[in-house]
């Protein structure tokens, strides 16, 4: 059984950073593209940021030099470290496989607040 769990979120004043993690069991990281979403009040999910099995990276256009993702397989973690935090930033904040395990599976995620 698949089972993600995200953590990591809160409310922070536009600039400042936070760190997310994301644990997952039922998965294997190593072997997976994971990557890290998010979903905005009154919008759709969106990839902010991808890590594939050999560790390239890419980004949505509006994190792009703000945020980096990276993991730990040995522990069958996933991070994201989000600097220069925006408002437009707030959201829910998702980790899964890339494409998404299932279509139906998102873990409860982490609210992220940017508000001064």
């Amino acid at each position: 059984q698949v089972q993600l769990v995200e953590s990591g979120g809160g409310l922070v004043q536009p600039g400042e950073s936070l760190r997310l993690s994301c644990t997952g069991s039922g998965i294997m990281f190593r072997i997976n593209t994971m990557g890290w979403y998010r979903q905005a009040p009154g919008k759709e999910r969106e990839l902010v940021a991808r890590s594939t099995s050999t560790r390239s990276t890419d980004y949505a256009d509006s994190v792009k030099g703000r945020f980096t993702i990276s993991r730990d397989n040995a522990k069958n973690m996933v991070y994201l470290q989000m600097n220069s935090l925006k408002p437009e930033d707030t959201a829910v904040y998702y980790c899964n496989t890339h494409p998404p395990w299932t279509s139906d599976y998102w873990g409860q995620g982490t609210q992220v607040t940017v508000s001064s």
